[in-house]
């Protein structure tokens, strides 16, 4: 007998009782009171009733069941904290048994948001009085214990961003569209939890024919850096045929 055959002759109420939910871990790059340097860091929600009351966990809920995966992954996330990044990226089911006292199947997206559009949408809310409540800012990479398996979801997604980083233009997933090199060093130096060398760095994004440079300088204390941006033809995640094809006629109207 397959296990096909196994679900498909199971009680009925054995099947209906799995249940699919949502999660995002959204990373930002930021710094805690004290510190520094920079951070990779993350929201977390406290929950208010068992299971788990009073631990942290990612933002998400149930899936419904008229509502596609990407709606629900930017719903949810909305309703938790109150963000809406760009960028959106399935990451992975997590569906061991032992998870949840019920059966939950949890489909769990990953999203980049750089600090300034953080600090705009949050002000926005705060403006609105309508800031969503019990959302914490942590270091990614030195969590307390979460609810459920969260914090073996976060360790996976840390992995995958800093494997990401070193083959794709992710990083440009938490910066601004334009950029010093001393800024893009500092998002992969917090990524990557280490300090890069300033001129070895400089001589590989150079060669790498991904940023391009602008007429512009950033002005300050020091003498004036250049600013960058990514280069367009190069998309931030490469997501294959799920990726939305452009309309020929919106090119044709610009």
């Amino acid at each position: 007998m397959t296990q096909t055959d196994t679900l498909l002759e199971a009680p009925p109420a054995l099947v209906d009782a799995t249940r699919v939910a949502v999660s995002t871990v959204i990373f930002t790059l930021g710094r805690k009171t004290g510190d520094e340097n920079a951070a990779v860091l993350l929201p977390l929600v406290l929950r208010t009733r068992d299971p788990h009351e009073g631990l942290w966990a990612l933002p998400g809920g149930w899936l419904d069941a008229l509502e596609g995966l990407d709606a629900a992954a930017s719903r949810t996330l909305a309703e938790t904290t109150g963000l809406a990044p760009s960028y959106l990226e399935q990451l992975y089911a997590f569906g061991d048994l032992g998870r949840s006292p019920s059966r939950v199947v949890s489909i769990v997206y990953w999203a980049l948001l750089p600090p300034d559009e953080v600090d705009a949408q949050v002000a926005a809310h705060a403006a609105a009085q309508n800031a969503p409540e019990n959302v914490t800012w942590f270091d990614a990479a030195r969590l307390p214990r979460l609810a459920f398996d969260h914090n073996q979801i976060v360790e996976y997604a840390l992995w995958r961003l800093r494997n990401k980083v070193g083959y794709s233009r992710i990083a440009h997933g938490l910066l601004p569209e334009e950029f010093t090199l001393a800024e893009l060093r500092e998002v992969y130096e917090s990524i990557l939890d280490r300090r890069l060398d300033p001129a070895n760095f400089r001589r590989q994004v150079d060669g790498s024919g991904n940023l391009v440079p602008t007429e512009r300088f950033r002005t300050g204390s020091h003498r004036p850096a250049r600013l960058y941006r990514y280069n367009q033809d190069v998309e931030l995640a490469d997501r294959g045929p799920l990726t939305p094809r452009p309309d020929p006629s919106l090119k044709r109207a610009r």
